[in-house]
């Protein structure tokens, strides 16, 4: 699970512009669960989605992940305390731990859809013949190996959403963050998408998405919704954070 506890994050601090965006929020994302945070545009739900992803960092604060496998040298029998780690122990547990599905999917144009999905392994991949026939598995499992050798900037949104999945499950990632997944969807294509969130959740994967639309966090595969509003957590977690 990933523990954030007392989490606050300000922007532009000791600046005339300073924006608080965290206030002291605790809360516990279980593994092979699937949590949405719900709010406004504003309400912080991005920016904890990116903190819970080790893709920024809170002003103060601390994040654990415990009973995960973790990359060899970092924490102790599952157990990692990451608040401190410098950042290329975080772009590893980011790499190797979790996969991102972005809003504006961020795929790379004038490329194929398969270089786009093998892009994230490129780093530390050794053997790039079953890197490519992964890729293209992934593909093929979404629907997509016609598409494979398309550019990119050809596909639909759907087909482009697919091809970010795909992406984000590369390096077999124990947990998924998506942000505001279904934000340029239709109505079909936001409930294929949750239809996917379930198949995640059924592989024992933690999945944490932010989204203010109404089919993600009423989507049976949905375990927790947490209203945010202001930088804060309008109720308690339905799972209790332990004490630091």
């Amino acid at each position: 699970m990933i523990e954030l506890l007392k989490i606050n994050k300000v922007f532009n601090q000791g600046r005339h512009n300073e924006y608080t965006a965290l206030r002291d929020v605790s809360v516990v994302f279980p593994t092979g669960r699937v949590t949405v945070l719900k709010g406004p545009s504003g309400s912080g739900k991005t920016t904890l989605l990116a903190i819970a992803g080790c893709m920024g960092r809170p002003t103060s604060g601390r994040i654990r992940l415990k009973g995960m496998r973790l990359p060899a040298g970092l924490g102790v029998g599952g157990e990692a305390e990451l608040s401190s780690l410098p950042e290329r122990f975080l772009a590893e547990i980011r790499r190797g731990m979790f996969g991102f599905i972005f809003q504006q999917f961020n795929l790379v144009k004038g490329i194929s859809a398969l270089e786009n999905v093998l892009l994230p392994a490129y780093p530390v991949a050794t053997d790039m013949a079953a890197l490519r026939q992964r890729g293209l598995e992934l593909l093929s499992s979404l629907g997509m190996d016609r598409q494979a050798g398309s550019r990119v900037e050809w596909l639909s949104g759907g087909e482009a959403q697919r091809v970010a999945i795909a992406r984000a499950l590369i390096n077999d990632p124990q947990v998924i963050i998506a942000d505001e997944p279904t934000a340029h969807l239709d109505t079909a294509l936001s409930r294929e998408f949750m239809e996917t969130v379930g198949l995640f959740r059924e592989q024992g994967r933690t999945v944490i998405i932010a989204s203010h639309d109404p089919i993600v966090f009423t989507a049976p595969c949905v375990d927790t919704v947490i209203e945010m509003r202001d930088g804060l957590l309008l109720g308690p977690s339905e799972y209790p954070v332990t004490a630091p």
